[in-house]
Order: C-alpha cells, then structure tokens, then sequence
C-alpha cells in the first residue's frame, strides 16, 4: 500500500477533478499543484490558463507566481490581461475555475479580504481579491480547494470576496452570474458538493481512512452528510512519484 500524506491526497483528488481537453484558470498554490499533476496524469491536452496571461503553459515545474518567466515561456500564447479577463473569462469560454481561500461557507461563498467583522480595522488583512472574484462570476464551474478545519470552513465569511451560491440556491441568477459557481471543494479530508435543492455544501466523498465524524468536527457549520457516501480512490504510486517529482522541481 503506498504511503501518502493528506495534502498529497488532497492534490491527487483535485487533480482528478479536472478532465482531458479542458481549459482551466489556475490559481498559485494548491490550485496549481493540482492543475499541473492533472496534465501530467490523465489530461495532457489540459489548458492551463493564468491570471497573467499566459494562455496554454506548461511549466517543468510549479510557478511561483502568476508572473513566473516558466509560464510565459512555455505558454501556446501570451496576451494582455484585459484580454484574459474581457475575451476569454467574463464571456464564458473558460471550463473550471479553480481557487483557495483564508475562508469558505455553507454555501460556498470565498474570503480572500479580511479577517474579522471590521473591515476597516481587522484582525487580519489578507492578500486580497486579484482575479477569484471575475473566476467566481465567469467561469462554467469553480472547484475550490483548501485544507478543512473550523477556522477555514465558517458559518458566514467576514468578508464575501468571491461569490459562492450567495444565501441558497437562486442567487447567483438573481445577479446575473454566468457561471454555475462552486461545484466542488476538494479538501484535505473529503469531497463537498452543493444541495442540489438548496446549494448547500455537503458531503459526498471520504479519503481513505477519514470518518464522517473528523469532516464534522473540522467544520464551522453543522455539516450535512449524503445519504450514499462513497470513498475516494487511493492515490495511485504514478500519481504519487509525479506529484513528488513536480514538487521537488520546484524547490
């Protein structure tokens, strides 16, 4: 049996998120990771699409940042970031978003802002927006991914930089939203899924291992369960010497 951590897990589930031939618009950290795994495993033909405007890249190791020399010079083309955002994003042409954030909520909803009620004196200021909100609004879908624990997953966020599914279903086409919004969140312990009746996130998947109870604990919210919870495949050794290999050509 191979041995493997919860992060490597976690990035293997969210790396099998994404399918062959989508186009994607990564973000830097976990959402990288995942993306890149993913072109490397099941999708060669997956578009990696940065904030930067680096349209097709394919890095030999894992970017720094959205300004990263690597993805520019591996890219299939390099535009302007107007160009990203009003041509490729904001129309609908993107296939999945994928995010972070400092705090999620019941119904998706993402804080990359502040943390605490005060928004003018918080308790922490936070990187902030750059492009999650344009991602959260556009694209056909958001899989977001982020380690589980009680501080992340809220009850309400303090701030709502990304607009998840609002208050419950209906929302996000109240203001006109294109895209359909969270429909995954890959975590450290499990796999989330919105309601299809109420878009609530809720339960669907365990890592091996994992017990129902765990997912609750690490949660800021009474989480609901589904009823057919399955398990999530263990990462297979190919997947577990790539990602590590994508890592250490990072370092």
């Amino acid at each position: 049996m191979n041995e493997y951590t919860a992060d490597e897990m976690m990035s293997v589930a969210a790396a099998r998120a994404l399918g062959e031939g989508m186009s994607c618009f990564v973000g830097i950290g976990l959402p990288s990771t995942a993306a890149n795994l993913a072109r490397r495993t099941h999708a060669p033909n997956l578009a990696l699409i940065y904030e930067s405007g680096c349209l097709g890249a394919k890095p030999a190791r894992l970017p720094l940042s959205i300004g990263d020399g690597e993805l520019a010079e591996t890219a299939d083309a390099v535009v302007s970031v107007p160009e990203v955002f009003n041509y490729w994003l904001q129309p609908g042409r993107i296939d999945v978003g994928f995010l972070g954030a400092a705090q999620l909520d019941r119904f998706g909803n993402l804080n990359t802002t502040v943390i605490g009620a005060d928004y003018h004196n918080p308790k922490v200021r936070l990187p902030g927006a750059g492009g999650a909100p344009e991602i959260a609004a556009s694209c056909k879908k958001v899989f977001v991914v982020l380690r589980q624990n009680p501080r992340t997953f809220v009850e309400k966020v303090d701030f709502v930089t990304s607009f998840g599914h609002g208050t419950g279903r209906g929302d996000r086409e109240r203001l006109g939203l294109r895209g359909a919004g969270p429909t995954l969140v890959i975590t450290d312990l499990g796999l989330l899924r919105p309601d299809p009746e109420t878009a609530e996130l809720t339960l669907t998947e365990l890592h091996p291992g994992i017990e129902p109870a765990e997912v609750i604990e690490a949660t800021g919210w009474t989480l609901k369960v589904a009823e057919n919870l399955s398990t999530t495949p263990a990462p297979a050794e190919g997947e577990l010497s790539l990602l590590r290999a994508l890592k250490k050509a990072g370092e």
